[in-house]
């Protein structure tokens, strides 16, 4: 990250963990329903759609990808690309970030719907 960035998130950091340290005196209600949705779909949407960009190119020029990129490095290449790309096509579809508290974010309800 270049220091720009890097003071920006450190700057998003205090914040957020400001908020959780005021909100550790208050009790929250857990996640509703449909933000317990929007965890769900903003973590799988990412997946799904890796998956199927990740078997069309294999499908369609894998093996020379693997004799020729994938033997020179040791790794498979198409992973580490395909991620950001399909994270950053997701957001520009509208998918956000869900709404919730520090202390929602850390609810048992919140981690399943978003490991499911």
């Amino acid at each position: 990250l270049h220091s720009t960035e890097r003071s920006c998130l450190l700057r998003e950091l205090h914040r957020f963990e400001s908020i959780a340290i005021a909100q550790e005196k208050l009790e929250v209600a857990p996640p509703s329903p449909g933000q317990l949705k929007h965890v769900f779909f903003h973590n799988a949407l990412p997946f799904v759609g890796f998956g199927f960009l990740d078997n069309a190119i294999m499908i369609a020029a894998g093996t020379q990808i693997e004799l020729s990129i994938g033997v020179i490095l040791g790794i498979s290449t198409m992973a580490g690309n395909l991620a950001g790309y399909v994270e950053a096509l997701a957001s520009r579809l509208g998918l956000s970030i869900p709404d919730l508290t520090p202390k929602q974010a850390d609810m048992w309800q919140t981690r399943l719907s978003a490991h499911l």
